[in-house]
């Protein structure tokens, strides 16, 4: 469990394509302290397993499904990556939770400065917007953020200096492919009306 405010943003080493998975490393330093080999790392807001720690790289093993429902295959050698350790008991839960389990991708249609601000607007995959509210939570590459409009197909929210300073959202462009999650009490809340419905 995550809480979607990033730690620190970490740089692609490789991501390299060994047959039964592919093994993703990534450059870090804050995130290092008292990371563990078996430990949770959600990296932009994508749940992997720490396989090995290496003079400040970290290693995982991503499967085809993984890279297949990310923004993971679009990665580059040196692009940012959003990083943050699960969620330790008794610590502070400053954003929402966020489990790590990627609902789908969307593409930024909207990123700019209006203002002293910064809106951006990200595309919705098809049957998801059911999950956003207006004044909801989202996780956008791992980043808890609060929903400012809700369009058909579309989610928009507005960005504080912080966010664009602290995440790799401050090198993004319009276009780019973003890892989404959905708010999971929702998703919980969806579920148990089906299965109330299925029984009258």
């Amino acid at each position: 469990m995550f809480t979607g405010l990033i730690e620190e943003t970490g740089s692609v080493v490789d991501f390299v394509d060994h047959g039964s998975s592919w093994r993703f490393r990534i450059g870090a330093q804050l995130i290092l302290s008292s990371l563990a080999v078996g430990d949770s790392v959600a990296v932009n807001g994508c749940c992997l397993t720490v396989v090995s720690v290496e003079h400040g790289v970290i290693s995982f093993d991503v499967l085809a499904e993984t890279r297949r429902l990310t923004n993971f295959a679009a990665l580059k050698v040196g692009d940012r990556v959003n990083l943050e350790r699960s969620l330790v008991f008794g610590g502070k839960l400053g954003g929402h939770f966020v489990t790590g389990h990627v609902d789908g991708t969307g593409t930024i249609r909207v990123f700019e400065r209006r203002g002293a601000d910064t809106y951006l607007s990200v595309s919705v995959p098809r049957g998801m917007g059911r999950y956003v509210i207006h004044k909801g939570s989202i996780a956008i590459d791992g980043i808890s953020l609060t929903v400012a409009e809700v369009g058909v197909d579309t989610v928009a929210v507005w960005l504080i200096p912080h966010t664009l300073a602290v995440t790799n959202l401050g090198g993004r462009s319009v276009g780019q492919e973003v890892n989404l999650e959905f708010d999971l009490l929702g998703k919980y809340v969806e579920k148990l009306l089906d299965g109330r419905m299925a029984t009258q």
